[in-house]
Order: C-alpha cells, then structure tokens, then sequence
C-alpha cells in the first residue's frame, strides 16, 4: 500500500508539470518579444523599400532575346551550282553565300552586246551614207544652177527674137524654136530644184536612222546593265555580318525570286523585346536601367536599358485585329512591346541566342511623381479643367 501511494503521489507530480504553460517562461517571454520585434522591422523594412522602390520595379518574363534577322533570298530564278557556308558559320558582310548557275544570264550578256554592236554599225552606216549624200546634194546643187542658167539664157534669146519676129525680120519658126528650148530648159530647171530637195530631205531620213539606231543602241545597253546585273545577283553575298541559321538551299536546287534559302543573324547585335502590361508604362521612359536574368544563365545578372516603344499594342499589328465593336465584349489588359537594349561583355554574349527566355525588370524611379505633376497641372501639357480628383478619373476613364 505504501509503494502504490508513493507512484500515485509520482504521476500527480508530474501531471501538474505537464499542464504548467511554457509562457511562463522567462525565456520563452523572451524570445516571442525577439521574434515579434523582428518580424514588426521586417514587416516595416519591406514596407518603406516598397513604397521607396518596390512599386517603381516593373517586370515580366514574357520577354525574349531577339535580333534583327536578315533573310537571304535570291533576285532571280536558277540552279544552285554551289553553296559556299554550313550551317551555324560565322560570315562577314559582302562574303559569298551561295551561287547560281550564270551561264543562261552570260548568254543574254554576250547577245545584248551583240544587238548594241549592230545598232552602232548601223549608224555607222547611216553616217556614211550621210557623207555621200551631201556629195549628192551638191552634185544636184551644180545640175540646179546649171539648169538655172541656161533657163535664163533660153528666156533672153525669146525676148531676142521675139520683137524680131514680130516685125517679120526673123521667121516665126525661129521664135518657136526658141520658146520650146526656152520651156524645156524651165522643166529641167525644176527637175533638178526637186533633185535637191530630194537629196536634202534624203540627209533628214537618214539622221532620223541614225537617232534611230542610237536609241536602240541605248536601249541595248540599258539591257545590258540589267543582264550584268542578273550574271552579278547569280552570286550571293551576305547583307550583314553574323551566323548562319535556317541553311535550306541545296546544290542542284532550282529557286524562284525571294525564295528563302538562309538567315543570317546579327548576334553581335541582339536586344530583347519584352512585352508589359498597358497597366506598367505609365512611368516607363526611354533610357531607364533594367535588370535582365537570361533563364539559360542562372545566377547571372545582366543589365540594359529600355531603347524604345511600339507604336502599338501586339494585338493591333496581329494578322487579325480584334473587333471590340460587338456586344459580346469582355476587356483584356493588353500587351505592347519593349524593345531593351542589352549591357553585356562579348563573353556573355556569344551565349545568347535569339530566342532565350528572360526575365526584366524596369527601374521607373526616373519619372517618380511625373504623372501627378501632369494630373495638377504643374507640368507644361497637364489636364485643364475640374479638380485633381476628376483629372484622375478621366484619366483612368
């Protein structure tokens, strides 16, 4: 009985232990304060960064590494003899590409300077037969005034005869004869005056030949500068410098004009182009510090600066732009895309490729309280009319 009073007495001992409260404690009073201060500063340190800086902090990840691409494509149709980069090559600006077949192009070169030969021989001619024809014009010149001459000679022997005849000194047979000499001379006088004529005019004929020629000539020429043109575009050469991507041309490929054979990338010249909110640009300016960290680079902080604005929203340059005109209408916040410019040593740039997911973050502290400058009207351009609170209305509205 004694044993068993004595464990009982045990169980209450330790029973009362077990209900006592840990918050009676000094040390437990402690470090709950400890904790409650520590959490009331951190709860204060976020709130002051947030209000100084956190709400200034605009980021997506709906932003991605992008360059300006150049497609390479031939301006005209033909064979691929040969292709002169792999795929992935680095390539200088102007190096060759690829090259198509130029016989077809050459033979059109050698016939169109074919054609400008026999237009110039052409007045070449003409131009010889000018030289000859001025011969002719002064040979029915001399006929003319021959013929001129002995018309006034034979109208001088009328006037003669005439009175003589008249008075019966002379017979009229005489006279006669003379009249007919005297006509006669007249006929071959005009004979040769549109001989002249005939040959003057003849010089006009061929010097429109020869302007003729001349213009076919040129005509040919301007062909031939368009068919060195096409032997010269049988060669491709690269627009820019950069890598080779997207390699589909193969030897013995027949192409057409603006058939994609190749890309070449600039990636010594990449940007990212990061879509925001419409609700994050309101103080998003050109020249503002942004924070990149590239998903294939973790633990790398990279930095840039935002180098422009779309003019529109993504949707408005969409294949189809959305008709909000309808009474099925449901308000989506729209996208516009940011083009960053990024800040990065070669080393880290020779890892990025267009394409690369990113995540950015804009430092919109630059512009902290411009818009409500605008909005009370202490910013040349602010809204005009009703209180601050109204302006703010409209302005949401």
């Amino acid at each position: 009985m004694a044993d068993q009073s004595t464990v009982a007495a045990a169980e209450t001992e330790n029973t009362g232990e077990r209900r006592s409260s840990p918050l009676k404690s000094p040390r437990v009073r402690l470090a709950l304060l400890i904790g409650a201060v520590a959490v009331l500063v951190a709860g204060l340190i976020w709130y002051s960064d947030r209000q100084s800086r956190g709400i200034y902090m605009q980021g997506t990840d709906n932003a991605y590494i992008a360059a300006d691409s150049v497609v390479v494509a031939p301006k005209i149709a033909g064979y691929v003899e040969r292709v002169l980069v792999t795929e992935n090559q680095t390539v200088r600006q102007g190096q060759p590409l690829a090259e198509l077949d130029p016989r077809e192009y050459r033979a059109q070169s050698e016939q169109i300077t074919s054609q400008i030969g026999a237009a110039t021989a052409t007045a070449d001619t003409t131009r010889s037969q000018i030289a000859e024809q001025q011969a002719a014009i002064a040979q029915a010149q001399a006929q003319l005034d021959a013929a001129r001459a002995e018309a006034a000679f034979a109208a001088q022997q009328v006037a003669r005869y005439q009175p003589l005849a008249e008075s019966g000194a002379e017979p009229r047979e005489r006279l006669a004869q003379l009249q007919t000499q005297a006509r006669q001379a007249r006929e071959r006088a005009d004979a040769a005056r549109a001989g002249l004529v005939g040959a003057q005019r003849r010089v006009g004929t061929l010097g429109a030949q020869i302007r003729q020629a001349q213009s076919q000539a040129d005509s040919a020429r301007a062909q031939l500068a368009a068919a060195r043109l096409n032997v010269e575009s049988t060669l491709l050469r690269a627009a820019i410098s950069g890598r080779v991507g997207d390699l589909a041309v193969r030897v013995g490929q027949f192409v057409q004009p603006g058939t994609r054979l190749m890309t070449l990338v600039p990636v010594d010249r990449l940007f990212i182009e990061a879509n925001f909110k419409e609700t994050q640009l309101g103080l998003m300016r050109v020249g503002q510090p942004v924070s990149i960290e590239v998903d294939a680079l973790p633990g790398v902080e990279l930095t840039g600066r935002v180098a422009s604005f779309a003019p529109g929203t993504g949707a408005q340059f969409s294949v189809l732009p959305p008709q909000n005109a309808t009474g099925n209408f449901t308000k989506i916040v729209q996208r516009v895309p940011v083009r960053i410019a990024i800040d990065a040593p070669p080393a880290v740039r020779r890892l990025l490729v267009p394409g690369m997911s990113v995540e950015v973050t804009v430092d919109t502290r630059s512009a902290k309280g411009e818009l409500d400058r605008i909005l009370t009207g202490h910013e040349p351009g602010a809204l005009s009319g009703g209180d601050s609170r109204s302006s703010r209305r409209c302005s949401a509205s």
